[in-house]
């Protein structure tokens, strides 16, 4: 008897495609799913416009970085703090906050570029809203997705399906806001996204949600943040994956703010070429995200985590030495699979293991690793591609992941030794007396 017959429920065991979209059978993640993926699609085209307005206005490469900086930063200072408030608040009203707060920060920015009136300063404030936002909105969404998926042999999935609707929105915003702004400039964009935030707060109002009773605390919030900290910090699968998806946020995934670089000075092109690379890295990463919807179990995903952070390194040094524009679109293909494989097995393992009373508080830190970092890997890559040159600053940064890859799969067979008594308890491996008993019944 295999792990995966004697765990998954006959209902979800469905030959073909089906199995692929089985999250999709709960209302509530259908309601989240369609939403999201209109909001989304605006959300790219913002942070693409976002960059090539600032390359437009002050052509440096510093100030790209800085306003990466500005924009995540809030997360790195705020996230564990949001955290604890996502474990003793009501998520679904938390996440329509944050998106109502959200629209109207795009909608600002859109009056101000439409008006003519916005400046560099504007830019790096309004980012820093953002920024702050997205502390409070990434660790209540990730913890929802429990709340939406009644089933938690549906986690997986619906984690890759939503990787694969971000994704999906990669594709479509970087390329659709090519072609606003060469037609109607930056603040078309960012109305459109300010407009297209309705969608996912209509659906997070109409989901049907069982009544979740939040358990009064009587420790402080400094009480919770260090019981949240020493849970992640002496847990080694939880540790090891958070500090490798940290090490790539901070030297991998911040290649992206120099794009506008690559596009205009090292290719040559303008906003449609930035648009064209910005859309090579999201069919890579859907190509991935939609490869881990097929899959039927989480089994086989702590190995993927460092053969996908490698190939992510690989793919960077390559692309700092291509100048052919085909060469470098097939590169970014190869960073957004790799990109995404790591961030979704990640994401996927740790929800997956995790005491649900701390999955606010975990999810914080994995908000920190992801956004968190990423300010500092912005900032750096500003700083060295000012120094060394664009090209030079990837090659390294590709550098880097494939040194934490290594370090990572040398941690591989401790964390597979600590992880499989939880996958017995939720029977995702077989028990020793299963075991048994198969050997036994032949």
């Amino acid at each position: 008897m295999s792990a995966e017959s004697s765990s998954t429920p006959a209902s979800v065991r469905k030959p073909g495609i089906s199995h692929a979209w089985r999250a999709l059978r709960w209302r509530n993640f259908r309601l989240y799913f369609s939403g999201q993926t209109i909001s989304l699609i605006g959300t790219w085209m913002t942070r693409l416009a976002t960059s090539w307005l600032v390359y437009r206005l002050t052509g440096s490469a510093l100030l790209l970085g800085i306003v990466g900086f500005s924009g995540q930063i809030p997360t790195f200072l705020f996230a564990p703090f949001a955290g604890v408030w996502v474990d003793r608040l009501d998520r679904r009203r938390v996440l329509v906050v944050t998106q109502i707060l959200a629209m109207l920060q795009s909608l600002a920015l859109a009056a101000l570029t439409l008006t003519r009136q916005i400046n560099i300063q504007e830019i790096i404030w309004l980012s820093a809203f953002q920024g702050l936002i997205n502390a409070f909105d990434m660790p209540a969404r990730q913890a929802f997705l429990v709340q939406m998926v009644e089933d938690r042999q549906d986690l997986g999935n619906a984690i890759a399906l939503n990787s694969s609707m971000v994704n999906l929105a990669r594709l479509v915003g970087p390329s659709l806001a090519g072609a606003v702004i060469a037609l109607a400039g930056e603040g078309a964009c960012f109305l459109i996204d300010g407009i297209s935030y309705i969608a996912v707060i209509a659906s997070l109002l109409a989901m049907r949600l069982p009544s979740v009773a939040v358990k009064p605390t009587v420790d402080s919030m400094l009480g919770q943040l260090k019981e949240g900290w020493a849970y992640v910090s002496g847990f080694a699968p939880v540790r090891t994956i958070l500090l490798l998806f940290a090490m790539v946020s901070l030297m991998g995934w911040p290649f992206t703010v120099l794009m506008p670089i690559f596009a205009g000075k090292i290719l040559h092109g303008g906003p449609h070429t930035l648009g064209f690379l910005m859309g090579a890295v999201g069919i890579g990463a859907l190509i991935s995200a939609m490869s881990l919807a097929l899959r039927k179990t989480v089994l086989g995903l702590g190995r993927m985590i460092p053969l996908s952070t490698a190939a992510l390194g690989a793919g960077l040094i390559l692309f700092g030495m291509s100048r052919i524009l085909w060469v470098s679109l097939m590169l970014m293909l190869v960073c957004g699979f790799g990109m995404m494989q790591q961030m979704a097995a990640s994401n996927t393992i740790i929800q997956t293991i995790v005491e649900d009373n701390k999955r606010g508080r975990v999810m914080s830190f994995y908000a920190m690793a992801f956004v968190g970092m990423a300010p500092f890997g912005s900032l750096l890559a500003g700083v060295l591609a000012h120094a060394i040159g664009a090209p030079r600053t990837v090659m390294l940064s590709g550098a880097c992941c494939i040194a934490g890859a290594a370090w990572f799969a040398m941690q591989l067979p401790t964390i597979r030794k600590l992880i499989r008594p939880i996958y017995v308890d939720l029977g995702i491996l077989p028990g020793v007396n299963a075991v048994i008993q198969d050997s036994v019944g032949g």
